[in-house]
């Protein structure tokens, strides 16, 4: 199983650097959090592209969406650093990663040395 940051999927719905790589780890299980999956029907639906057919196309991919807990929540507010460039949603997915004990893939440079994160690109 493997936890995907809203923007590693948008990587793979848009055909962005780091796509292919995105699109050979995915497989059934894997999840995304709610909050994440907010941001990827953002932007998806901001760039005037019919979310329905997106969301199916990650369905078929086996992604799952996790709920934000409250324990998810809380240690979302023990990451915040001042100047670290992670948004509540990027915090919410480490916090997920951790709480289930996965890896957790981004396109976001800013979260190279987070232990258990790939950046894809």
């Amino acid at each position: 199983m493997t936890v995907f940051d809203s923007s590693a999927l948008l990587a793979l719905l848009k055909g962005e650097s780091g796509a292919e790589q995105v699109r050979e780890m995915i497989s059934e299980g894997d999840v995304c959090g709610a909050a994440n999956w907010s941001e990827v029907a953002q932007k998806v639906r901001a760039a005037g592209a019919d979310w329905s057919l997106h969301r199916a196309i990650l369905g078929t991919l086996g992604i799952d969406v996790e709920p934000v807990d409250e324990p998810d929540a809380l240690r979302a507010a023990e990451l915040w650093r001042p100047g670290a460039g992670l948004s509540l949603a990027d915090r919410l997915c480490l916090a997920l990663g951790e709480r289930i004990g996965e890896p957790v893939v981004t396109a976001d440079r800013a979260w190279a040395g987070h232990p258990g994160v790939e950046v894809i690109r």
